[in-house]
């Protein structure tokens, strides 16, 4: 019901999210599924495969009007003081028009955790979307995009889109002997490893000791907290135990909120969910524990997130009640009962 919650008070990050993200819908069906809720899953994820329709040659739509708008042009409301007086007021998101690379990956790995339930041999209408998506990023991940963030300046090569490309490579090739003659798991295998490659060639910052947000970058992004999430690396990695141990010196607060960036002005929930799931895996069960009852205790008096938290006063910020502050919740509960799980 609500557009432009700020994620600053008195800034101009006030966006509209009314709206079904793909990059959200994967996410959701891991939670789903880790709440062993798989007909909400299905449900959800034949929707999905409806409304992207046949991949072609121009990006997959990355979030969608709720009766299945695709243009989403967005205009400012001068007429509408915000909320705390933070404008602008915006309806429509121009996000819809962006390259999103991480977006195939991130619907590549719901396939292929709901592969059990989707049968041994693909429908039609699933075949095609995993062979456009796979062929799309077979084609595209060398280009630069505007990252998981949705950023509104000019493109980079983002590292956690890059490691999605390789998620949706490497979940392509799992998945070919679901799909008909037409799949090329040798071919994709090549391609998800030369992605890999240059993910740990040109993602890696010898002089920060860690991965960071862009190829050649020397700013940190606590999206790097992802890459165990979807097994690109092992979090005992040493390259990747590092970047934890940075990203917990450099963006982490007093209470253990993980803000996105250096500049971010509020710790980003999802973010401090995944360090949480980070933890676990490298052994530091305690460590997880404590810091997943810190976070959770930043929900409002109804049990819920919004997407940040203001570092002076604990305040809730920005869109509200998100999405993927929730599902961060639920997965690091999943991981705390059960390290091996995912």
């Amino acid at each position: 019901a609500t557009t432009s919650l700020p994620e600053q008070l008195g800034g101009d990050r006030n966006y509209d999210y009314r709206y079904a993200w793909l990059r959200d819908f994967s996410m959701t069906l891991r939670a789903l599924w880790v709440a062993a809720c798989p007909h909400e899953a299905s449900r959800l994820f034949a929707w999905v495969t409806r409304s992207i329709g046949r991949i072609g040659d121009k990006p997959v739509p990355v979030v969608f009007g709720l009766e299945g708008e695709r243009d989403l042009t967005e205009h400012e409301c001068p007429h509408l003081p915000g909320y705390a007086g933070s404008g602008p007021v915006r309806m429509g998101n121009d996000a819809w028009c962006q390259r999103q690379l991480d977006v195939p990956g991130e619907i590549l790995t719901a396939v292929w955790r709901l592969r059990d339930y989707l049968g041994e041999t693909f429908d039609e209408e699933l075949r095609e979307m995993v062979l456009g998506l796979t062929e799309q990023v077979a084609s595209t991940w060398r280009l630069p995009d505007r990252g998981m963030w949705e950023t509104r300046d000019e493109e980079r090569h983002y590292l956690s889109s890059k490691v999605l490309c390789w998620a949706a490579m490497d979940r392509a090739v799992k998945l070919a002997d679901r799909l008909d003659d037409r799949a090329d798991p040798r071919r994709w295998a090549v391609i998800r490893d030369e992605i890999r490659d240059t993910v740990l060639r040109e993602g890696w910052n010898d002089r920060l000791g860690a991965f960071t947000a862009a190829f050649g970058s020397t700013e940190l992004d606590a999206s790097a907290l992802f890459l165990p999430v979807v097994h690109f690396l092992p979090a005992n990695d040493p390259r990747m135990r590092a970047t934890i141990s940075v990203i917990e010196r450099e963006l982490s607060t007093e209470d253990g909120l993980i803000r996105r960036w250096n500049t971010d002005p509020a710790g980003f929930l999802l973010c401090s969910f995944w360090l949480v799931e980070c933890l676990v895996m490298t052994g530091e069960q305690r460590r997880a524990e404590e810091l997943f009852e810190r976070v959770s205790g930043y929900a409002n008096d109804v049990g819920l997130f919004s997407e940040q938290i203001d570092l002076i006063t604990g305040a809730q910020l920005g869109n509200t009640p998100q999405a993927l502050s929730h599902i961060g919740q639920i997965n690091a509960a999943w991981r705390l009962t059960d390290p091996t799980a995912f």
